[in-house]
């Protein structure tokens, strides 16, 4: 059909999300070598205009709270003519890897996700 597939949009999230962490300095690999594992726990997707294969995408990324045991990410798909493509977002858990219980979100992230509250 010539546009990106639907669930294509998963792992630009995923791959977005990772980079801004790191921006931000979280590091995700350092969390879960503390046992801390973040599963997404739900996703949400709008779709506006379609994505084709050439486009140029930009993927922008906001919070609007600090996360306590789960954190929403909340996602805004632009292409090259700067059109909406979708809207989104994927809440994650955080969560003790060695038991699977919920865990509280680390202390030293809240001041960081703190100061980019949209």
């Amino acid at each position: 059909m010539g546009v990106v597939h639907h669930s294509n949009y998963l792992r630009y999230f995923e791959v977005a999300r990772l980079e801004w962490l790191t921006q931000l300095g979280v590091s995700y690999q350092a969390m879960e070598e503390e046992g801390i594992m973040m599963p997404v726990i739900n996703a949400q997707i709008t779709y506006k205009t379609p994505a084709k294969f050439e486009d140029a995408l930009i993927i922008k990324i906001h919070l609007k709270e600090v996360p306590l045991v789960k954190m929403t990410f909340f996602y805004e798909v632009i292409n090259q003519k700067d059109e909406l493509v979708c809207t989104a977002s994927t809440t994650l858990a955080f969560m003790n890897a060695s038991n699977r219980r919920p865990h509280r979100c680390p202390e030293n992230f809240k001041a960081i996700f703190a100061a980019v509250i949209a």
